[in-house]
């Protein structure tokens, strides 16, 4: 037992040496292909750990080739050449990079190829074909990043496919779906991406998992919240894949033999889907039709048609997500072409309204006739849901409107020839309204209207009936050919129901009104005043009320005087006048009117006044200091205007004053007269050692106590107080009813001088001076307040305010900005002092810095860049006072607060572009042609002219000799050339007036030269109403500011539209933080002119680059082709303004920042803190409670350094720096202010655009289709192109439209019917 263990071992080892020798002798044997050092046994060849680095030759009868662990880097194609017994290679544990194509040619019968652990990165396509044997194919832990599917599309046998642990991210659609024998795959421990692209791998995964005949892994890598998975649980939705969506369909051809044709399909998917074209339902092959090409974007090509191609195709797109089809195309083969010929004709129909109708119409052809239609003009059809082409022609039309009549043209059309046969569709229709008439309540002897029209198929006849029996045919009753009923010289038995029918032969429709007619009843008195005496100083009530129909108005006059409402005197809703505080100049004949539009009625009484024989202090200064107040003020404003005005002006100061000064007499007059009463007043004090005092808290201090009643009126009367109180007339009820007057009155018939020019501001809240009633404050810069002093205003201004970052606004261009400006100048300018030398001893302001009046110096702070130029404070000086207001008050016998005169007319009635007077208006109308124009310049190359020249001072525009001697424009505001885009705005409204004042004398050649004016005037002031409350303001305002202005209920006698003075000296002026330091200059194509864009500081008084730089073309286009300045808390006035405000050389330039705040306390504005409770907003007693309004703790903390409390913050600079509310361009409070003075200024205009009355509806819809585009196109000297809306930002040329696409108002419904009514008021 022990020698048979022993024997096998020898056997063993025999053997072994055999095996060793015959590896040997095969060796040896030349040809024999053992490779040196290798061992070979039979068919069998291990070349191990040799360091071989390509592959030996080996002989063809090899079954099994073992080339493991050596250094082969590549595969040489043909390298297995003649190997077909091999059935096993081992190549791995090498250094092969990459598989080559034929790489392992002749191999028919390998089963086992070994590839792991190489360092492949990529797989030729052809690398493994001819491999029909092979059954196990093992890659894995190489570097493989990508696969071809075609790769393993030749390895029918494959049963084992290793490629675990490589690099592969995707893996294409199809790479193993020839694999029919698999058993057994491994893609997992690679970097697969799982998205879309994958599915179909998971899709294989579940069948081999179903199936049961296969074994697979392959585990996701990406993206990280699925790191891990399996492939097979992947889910379409949780990779977002989308089915594949159709975005553009084939199209139905025509083909004869040898055509190419096209039929496009594209599809979007994720992943992207493969495009299949079908034909009669089946797929198309491209392989076996050469003429057949699929394009890369999806579409079929195919070349060389035949007639086998003729059919019914489809494209269909499919990804793993699903698939889509688009409709079926038909392909139609035509033989010998052939023209349209005619099957079925149009033939003329008729239709009822509300049904259908068809037009049939077919035709035959080769190819078959494509059928069109259009109107009878060629026009084409309407894009109508309405409209439809039916499968054989016909045009079809459902539900038919009156717009549907007419004739239509149908088109037979094939590549030989087209033709066309016309019909009409005659559309009947029933009498339907369109202007019914309205109830009416008049007066008897008036002349009524019904208006009445309709309109139907045939045009309906209109017909009158009353009470439902025949009109009386007499002259009193006309039906105008519109179908209007008129009634002239209306008696009391007219009244009754009127009933409007409109017939056709198709029916009659009804509508009724009634006509109410009041007995004519003229005022009559139901309380009437009697004479009275009373003591000075008492109230005193005198009744007035009357009685009429309609209702009358009641006014008051003293000695011929109209009486207004004010501090002194009150009219309440019946009528009775209550003077308060009477005094000596109160005493004379009273008057009362009651007035409506039948008559008037008037009574009258005498009141007197009683004064106790007793003298005051000052009675004895009274004479002197008259005299010389008179003397001192005239003085002062002489040398005022002989400096201003008989030379250029040679700094800053003298353009502001300039700038500034009245140019109307009266203005002029008014002003004189309430600086000498004031003025005397303040001598008399000077005189009287204690002076006046008057206590802060509010208790009152009558006159009497400084002077007497009988001297105080004679300061009155030689002031000039008493000559310049108004005398207005409003008894012309025909003109005042249609027109405005220039100066504003008589727009409230019952306060006549509401919003007139030349009154008094009015105040939300009381005003606040630091005497109480009319010096400023801060003007004593010790004095606390809520224990600090005042800031500077020019340290606020540098401190808060000046920019010289500016951010674009995104949404709106610099227009926003400049008509604002625009509209501003039609609300409101201050008159301020005429001089500007101090009335004590005629010393100039700018040189004394003190607060003496009129001077209230801005006073420049000690480290302010400006001190070192050496100027120890800028040019400011107070606005006048109205008469009876401030120190001027006691000529109502009590202190009223300082009131402030407003130049202009507080309505929107387009008095920048008229004037505020009818002396403004005078001045700049043509009355010399008699055709209602404007007087107008220059004439330029565009044949439209420029603005005409001022004559005379002032000199503002030509104070540099070495820019132009061009003198300044003449407008309706003489503010017109404080820049250039202003100048541009006024240019463009002058040509308006103009333009449509000729077109109206077209129309109404009747007209006389003042009715064309009235009536152009009328319709300028209702298109800037409209442009500013339709498109300026809600972009101002947003969304939630014109919720607060609320929708227009008509006209509210009792809202007064007068400007109030915070509006006009702070809340307004948010405007200058919109502006941009550069104005531009574009060319019509939008690029820079040649002369380049202009610094704003000089474009202040330039006309000069208007006459000779171009014109107004290139401004305009730099307003409404360039952003606007953003308005942004900490971004607020750029530095042109607050640095170099009408800047010189060699002077000190101004700082409107700072001139606002001065301003502001010049006018007795409240603080801040005020306003903020009157807009509901909460108290703010720190400044951590303003965070809600200005969120910027560096802002507020600003606030806290300059003002010490928030008590104290001036009202202008806390409206800029609050935030703003969403949507708009205003902060809260800014926008409370704003939203109720633009409703006053609406609801309290009698004569606005959109009160019933004021207009025709016809005019009325007219006039809303104004917008400053068009204007801009009417008046421009060659703009084309614009925005719709050039407040809005817009893209050149794209955002851009042709000016023939901007609407138009239609001047045509202003054309009178006859010339036999003279419009009234004209003669």
């Amino acid at each position: 037992m022990a020698v048979r263990p022993m024997r096998r071992r020898c056997l063993q080892a025999l053997m072994l040496c055999f095996a060793w020798g015959t590896m040997a002798v095969v060796a040896s044997k030349p040809g024999a292909g053992c490779p040196s050092r290798c061992l070979c046994f039979r068919t069998t060849v291990r070349c191990m750990h040799l360091l071989l680095e390509a592959v030996p030759a080996v002989a063809p009868q090899t079954s099994i080739l073992d080339l493991r662990f050596n250094r082969i880097r590549e595969i040489q194609p043909g390298a297995f050449k003649r190997l077909k017994n091999l059935n096993t290679l081992l190549l791995n544990n090498n250094q092969i990079k990459r598989i080559p194509s034929g790489a392992f040619e002749d191999l028919e019968n390998l089963k086992y190829l070994y590839l792991y652990k190489n360092e492949i990165q990529s797989i030729d396509r052809q690398a493994f074909k001819g491999l029909a044997s092979l059954e196990q194919l093992y890659l894995h832990f190489n570097q493989i990043e990508t696969l071809d599917p075609e790769s393993f599309q030749h390895l029918p046998k494959l049963e084992r496919l290793f490629l675990h642990n490589n690099r592969i991210t995707h893996l294409v659609p199809g790479t193993f779906s020839h694999l029919e024998s698999m058993k057994r795959l491994r893609l997992d421990s690679n970097a697969l991406h799982c998205d879309c692209e994958i599915l179909w791998l998971a899709d294989l995964l579940k069948t081999y998992a179903q199936s049961g005949n296969a074994q697979a892994a392959a585990t996701c890598e990406y993206p990280r919240r699925i790191q891990g998975r399996s492939v097979a649980t992947i889910t379409p939705e949780e990779l977002n894949c989308e089915r594949p969506r159709i975005t553009s369909e084939p199209q139905d051809a025509d083909v004869t033999s040898g055509n190419t044709v096209y039929f496009t399909c594209r599809a979007e998917g994720n992943p992207k889907p493969e495009i299949i074209w079908l034909r009669n339902n089946n797929e198309l092959s491209m392989k076996t039709d050469s003429r057949l090409n699929l394009l890369d974007d999806g579409t079929l090509m195919i070349q060389n048609t035949q007639e086998a191609d003729e059919g019914v195709y489809q494209c269909m797109a499919k990804n793993v997500a699903g698939e889509a089809k688009t409709h079926e195309v038909t392909l139609r083969y035509l033989g010998s072409p052939a023209r349209p010929t005619f099957v079925i004709q149009p033939q003329n129909t008729e239709v009822l309204v509300g049904e259908s109708v068809t037009l049939e119409c077919s035709a035959t052809g080769h190819p078959l006739p494509q059928i069109t239609w259009t109107r009878g003009d060629r026009t084409p059809l309407p894009v109508d849901p309405r409209v439809n082409i039916t499968p054989s022609g016909g045009l079809y039309i459902q539900n038919v409107d009156q717009s549907d009549s007419g004739e239509y043209t149908c088109f037979a059309s094939n590549s030989v020839d087209s033709i066309h046969a016309t019909a009409f569709i005659i559309v009947q229709a029933l009498p339907q309204f369109t202007v019914t008439p309205q109830s009416r309540v008049v007066i008897e002897g008036q002349t009524v209207d019904f208006q009445c029209e309709a309109k139907g198929y045939p045009q309906p006849v209109i017909a009158w009936t009353k009470g439902g029996s025949q009109l009386s045919v007499d002259r009193r009753h006309l039906v105008l050919s519109s179908g209007t009923l008129r009634i002239s010289g209306v008696a009391l038995h007219d009244q009754g129901q009127y009933e409007c029918q409109a017939v056709n032969i198709i029916g009659s429709q009804k509508v009724v009104a009634h006509l109410t007619v009041q007995p004519r009843v003229t005022p009559v008195f139901a309380s009437i005043p009697s004479d009275m005496t009373v003591e000075v100083g008492t109230n005193v009530q005198l009744p007035c009320s009357s009685q009429g129909e309609p209702e009358p108005a009641i006014t008051w006059n003293k000695d011929g005087v109209q009486v207004t409402e004010s501090g002194k005197f009150h009219i309440s809703p019946e009528g009775f006048l209550t003077i308060h505080d009477v005094g000596t100049a109160d005493a004379g004949r009273y008057e009362c009117v009651a007035r409506n539009t039948i008559g008037y009625a008037s009574v009258s009484m005498v009141l007197s006044v009683n004064v106790p024989d007793v003298s005051r202090n000052g009675d004895p200064y009274v004479a002197t200091s008259i005299v010389e107040a008179i003397a001192t003020v005239d003085r002062a404003i002489n040398s005022t205007r002989t400096h201003l005005f008989d030379s250029r002006p040679h700094s800053p100061n003298d353009l502001l004053a300039l700038f500034r000064y009245p140019r109307d007499p009266y203005t002029v007059g008014q002003a004189r007269a309430g600086e000498i009463f004031e003025r005397t007043l303040q001598l008399i004090q000077e005189h009287v050692q204690h002076g006046l005092m008057v206590d802060l808290n509010g208790t009152s201090y009558h006159y009497n106590d400084l002077v007497s009643p009988q001297y105080l009126s004679l300061i009155a009367n030689l002031s000039g107080c008493t000559a310049h109180r108004r005398v207005n007339n409003c008894s012309d009820m025909c003109f005042h009813q249609k027109y405005r007057t220039h100066d504003g009155t008589c727009n409230n018939l019952q306060h006549p001088m509401w919003g007139a020019s030349l009154t008094a501001f009015e105040r939300l809240l009381k005003a606040v001076y630091e005497n109480g009633f009319n010096t400023p404050r801060g003007i004593n810069p010790q004095r606390q307040y809520n224990g600090h002093v005042l800031p500077m205003p020019r340290l606020v201004s540098t401190t808060l305010i000046g920019t010289e970052v500016i951010t674009p606004d995104e949404q709106f261009t610099h227009m926003l900005m400049q008509w604002g400006q625009f509209l501003d100048h039609d609300l409101d300018s201050t008159v301020v002092a005429l001089s500007q030398a101090r009335f004590s001893d005629g010393q100039h302001c700018s040189n004394v810095c003190s607060n003496d009046p009129p001077c209230f110096s801005v006073m420049i702070p000690p480290n302010d860049p400006r001190v070192r130029s050496g100027a120890r404070c800028m040019f400011f000086v107070r606005s006048s006072p109205v008469c009876g207001s401030g120190m001027t008050s006691l000529l109502m016998n009590s202190v009223y607060p300082r009131e402030q005169i407003n130049q202009l007319t507080s309505y929107i009635d387009a008095s920048n572009v008229y004037g505020s007077t009818d002396h403004e208006a005078r001045s700049i109308r043509d009355l010399a042609s008699h055709r209602g124009l404007l007087r107008q310049g220059i004439v330029q190359r565009s044949g439209k002219p420029l603005l005409p020249f001022a004559t005379g001072p002032p000199t503002e525009c030509t104070r540099d000799e070495n820019e132009s001697p061009i003198p300044c424009f003449l407008a309706g505001d003489h503010r017109a050339n404080e820049q250039l885009g202003l100048t541009s705005m006024h240019t463009l409204w002058f040509r308006e007036h103009n333009r449509i004042a000729a077109e109206l004398l077209k129309l109404n050649p009747h007209w006389d030269g003042d009715t064309v004016y009235h009536e152009t005037r009328k319709i300028v002031g209702a298109e800037i109403q409209h442009i500013t409350y339709r498109h300026w303001l809600p972009k101002i305002l947003g969304e939630v500011g014109m919720k607060m202005l609320g929708e227009y209920q008509g006209y509210d006698p009792s809202v007064n539209a007068g400007i109030f003075n915070a509006f006009a000296t702070a809340a307004f002026r948010f405007g200058h933080t919109l502006i941009n330091p550069l104005l531009y200059r574009l060319d019509e194509n939008f690029e820079p002119i040649p002369q380049g864009h202009v610094p704003l500081h000089k474009a202040f008084f330039s006309p000069f680059r208007i006459v000779n730089e171009g014109g107004i073309d290139p401004l305009l286009r730099g307003l409404f082709g360039v952003a606007g300045k953003m308005r942004i808390p900490s971004q607020l006035l750029n530095t042109e303004l607050t640095e170099r405000l009408f800047s010189m050389a060699h002077t000190v330039a101004l700082d409107l920042a700072a001139i606002n705040i001065q301003r502001g306390r010049d006018h007795g504005i409240p603080p801040y803190h005020d306003y903020r409770v009157y807009c509901n907003l909460s108290a703010a007693y720190t400044f951590e409670d303003l965070k809600n309004e200005i969120k910027s703790p560096v802002i507020r903390e600003k606030l806290q350094r300059l003002y010490g409390s928030t008590l104290n913050i001036d009202l202008f600079p806390a409206l800029m720096v609050e935030d703003l509310v969403p949507g708009s361009r205003l902060g809260p409070t800014l926008m409370c202010l704003l939203s109720t003075q633009f409703r006053r200024l609406r609801d309290g205009d009698r004569l606005w655009y959109e009160n019933p009355g004021v207009f025709s509806p016809a005019q009325l819809t007219q006039l809303k289709q104004t917008s400053l585009a068009r204007i801009l196109c009417d008046n421009s000297d060659n703009i084309t192109r614009v925005q719709q809306d050039v407040f809005r930002v817009a893209e050149f040329p794209h955002g851009y439209s042709s000016c023939e696409d901007i609407p138009r108002v239609d001047l045509r419904v202003w054309q009178d019917c006859c010339e036999g009514f003279p419009p009234c008021g004209f003669g």
